[in-house]
């Protein structure tokens, strides 16, 4: 009879485990364990988000009723709708609220992503909105937050300047301190230059991007050697490419970390094939969320990571077709689908014992 008890004992307590990390943490405390809080930070490439206003200063013209895209206020609240789909439903299998912040890139202007934060879908969480105007020619990146989690204190758009192309114009990477349900922590969302011209040859555009990154991260670690900083974006390089492995210095095991470097818990989604966007049969994992060492541990006493996902459910993926399976976007070789993003989106849970 032990041996059996033994036995249902090696079986049952592994399986416990392995799915603990995918139910729901107990808002209820439990005898001997204290109640445990999940907040949700999430990034996602929203393709495009343009209005259908023309602005002399952006090129936006394929994104007028008279473009390319024929794009018009019909489809443009239908695209808003569909983000806020996607937006209401990210994290929800923790926290009815979902994100507390989510970083967004590609988006015109402020106006589109207030746009997205009144959208009757997640209108109730109040987002709101930080956006700077960068020198890209066509998008910028955005910030959201939930007043509820989230308190601002400071902003900032680092200009992602490269050595020797004082010609060349990119995204700002976007610094947003503040404090998470009273702790201080630090976001920076990114968009690094795109592999327009191959991937060899605008390797050097992304590896500057990813030392003006690791800059930042190591001036907010200078001021504070304990800073909680997490970095997000579309770094149109995978979690093992040298841009973000070497330039930025990540590690995708956290048992084996070296000091300094940062976690990315997405190297482990891409080693399985998981990605955020295809091409040509072949998936990338471009969006991605890192962190600081601070952010590990067991002392649950302040936030700590707890896992991350790549959001990649069936209605968000292309029905059928040529390209089925990949990312369901609005636009597809210049034909409207009426989609979602041309990326899954991302995100990671925090935890921490109720206060």
């Amino acid at each position: 009879m032990t041996h059996y008890l033994n036995t249902v004992k090696t079986i049952i307590l592994p399986l416990l485990i392995f799915f603990a990390g995918f139910l729901p943490i107990s808002v209820q405390s439990q005898e001997g364990q204290p109640r445990l809080v999940p907040v949700c930070i999430g990034y996602y490439n929203v393709e495009n988000l343009f209005d259908t206003i023309n602005d002399p200063e952006r090129r936006d013209d394929d994104y007028t009723p008279g473009g390319s895209m024929g794009w018009t206020s019909e489809r443009y609240y239908e695209k808003l709708d569909r983000l806020a789909e996607v937006i209401s439903k990210m994290g929800t299998e923790l926290t009815p609220d979902g994100p507390a912040v989510i970083g967004l890139s590609e988006v015109e202007n402020a106006e589109v992503v207030w746009d997205l934060a009144r959208q009757e879908r997640i209108k109730d969480r109040n987002y709101q909105v930080i956006h700077y105007r960068s020198p890209d020619r066509r998008v910028d990146n955005a910030f959201m937050y939930n007043p509820k989690y989230f308190e601002v204190t400071a902003t900032k758009a680092v200009p992602t300047v490269i050595e020797g192309m004082p010609d060349f114009r990119t995204r700002d990477q976007l610094l947003v301190s503040g404090l998470l349900m009273g702790e201080p922590i630090h976001f920076i969302v990114a968009h690094w230059p795109s592999r327009r011209g191959g991937e060899k040859r605008s390797m050097p555009l992304r590896i500057a991007a990813a030392d003006i990154a690791r800059s930042i991260i190591d001036s907010l670690k200078a001021d504070d050697p304990n800073a909680k900083v997490i970095f997000m974006g579309d770094l149109n390089d995978d979690p093992t490419n040298r841009s973000v492995k070497k330039h930025l210095n990540t590690g995708g095991d956290k048992n084996k970390l070296k000091p300094g470097q940062l976690f990315n818990p997405f190297e482990d989604f891409a080693r399985r094939g998981i990605g955020t966007l295809a091409w040509r049969d072949s998936w990338n994992l471009f969006d991605q969320i890192i962190i600081t060492q601070s952010l590990l541990g067991d002392d649950l006493s302040d936030f700590k990571y707890h896992r991350a996902e790549v959001f990649n459910r069936p209605f968000l993926r292309q029905p059928s077709g040529r390209f089925q399976g990949y990312p369901f976007r609005s636009h597809g070789g210049g034909v409207y689908l009426g989609g979602y993003s041309d990326h899954f989106p991302t995100y990671i849970f925090l935890i921490r014992e109720a206060k």
